[in-house]
């Protein structure tokens, strides 16, 4: 009896360990795979690893560090992962952009600080194109600060390997992705300026607030009338696109709440009580037009989305 109970105890430490690190766990699965459902398998993956050390005795034998190894055994079940989520995007119904992360209104820093820490969703867009381990080594590096040194331990390459695996990373990103970030105020202006326009089918603002080489992508998943199977460039495409589909959904049988998504000021929609679609902005690097629209709106992408948190 006296055994059974001093494993038991043993168990509910190693959960408290993990359960202090969920969110930093969260955050890095994360910003790997762009899914949360992925996210949390991978979560429940790591938790059944680091229980069932010991043989189910005692799993914080040896582990100096428990921190380390966690983040260590998360991300290596996150690259792993990454070859499911690519085998599923094969399949997928039109343009594919990550789950987003809205953030909940009663959300202000301590642990729920780390998923907010996210990088935005078009960065999001742009890290799709790197390979598992160059995504794993810009997230730890880039976003979390992780040394090459340590990095190389997690994902059990040489230093010299992280270190050219984060230069590919890097090169790849910023060419594709400006160093710029608008400021909050200025982002949230011209975001309600384009839900204004767009939602009031007010074609002259749309042109003004829209920059010339624009893209939209709407990711309806097969699962939304009007999504588009491929993303839209240019002004006046998008235009058209933006539009006609609020004309043909009802604008005015939306609930417009303004939120942050993977820390950026955005917009989602509700019909009724169910969240319709979440919208994200991307300005130019002068701040003064938008130069992509972000639109989720497959259902399976929204199910973490409440009404009463937007």
């Amino acid at each position: 009896m006296s055994e059974n109970l001093a494993a038991g105890d043993l168990i509910d430490e190693a959960t408290g360990v993990f359960v202090a690190h969920r969110e930093l766990l969260f955050g890095l699965v994360y910003n790997m795979l762009g899914s949360v459902a992925d996210t949390e398998d991978v979560l429940q993956e790591t938790w059944l690893s680091w229980t069932s050390r010991g043989g189910g005795g005692a799993p914080l034998d040896g582990i100096a560090h428990p921190r380390a190894y966690l983040v260590r055994i998360a991300v290596n079940h996150a690259v792993q992962r990454r070859a499911a989520i690519s085998r599923r995007r094969e399949t997928y119904v039109g343009p594919w952009l990550p789950e987003p992360l809205v953030a909940d209104s009663g959300a202000d820093g301590g642990d729920a600080a780390l998923r907010t820490e996210s990088v935005s969703l078009a960065m999001l867009v742009v890290l799709e194109s790197l390979t598992p381990l160059e995504r794993a080594v810009f997230v730890l590096h880039e976003v979390f600060g992780y040394p090459h040194t340590e990095i190389a331990k997690i994902i059990d390459r040489t230093p010299a390997a992280v270190r050219q695996l984060a230069h590919r990373a890097r090169a790849h990103v910023h060419a594709r992705r400006p160093l710029y970030e608008a400021h909050p105020r200025v982002r949230r202006e011209a975001t309600e300026r384009f839900v204004r326009a767009a939602l009031g089918g007010d074609i002259g603002a749309l042109m003004e607030i829209l920059a010339p080489d624009v893209t939209v992508w709407t990711d309806g998943g097969g699962n939304r009338r009007g999504a588009g199977l491929r993303p839209v460039h240019g002004r006046d495409k998008a235009v058209r696109l933006v539009t006609a589909h609020a004309a043909r959904r009802g604008a005015q049988n939306l609930d417009l709440h303004y939120r942050r998504v993977n820390g950026d000021d955005a917009v989602v929609l509700f019909s009724g009580d169910e969240p319709y679609a979440v919208m994200v902005m991307d300005l130019t690097p002068d701040g003064d037009r938008v130069s992509g629209v972000y639109i989720v709106s497959n259902p399976e992408k929204l199910t973490h989305v409440r009404k009463e948190e937007a």
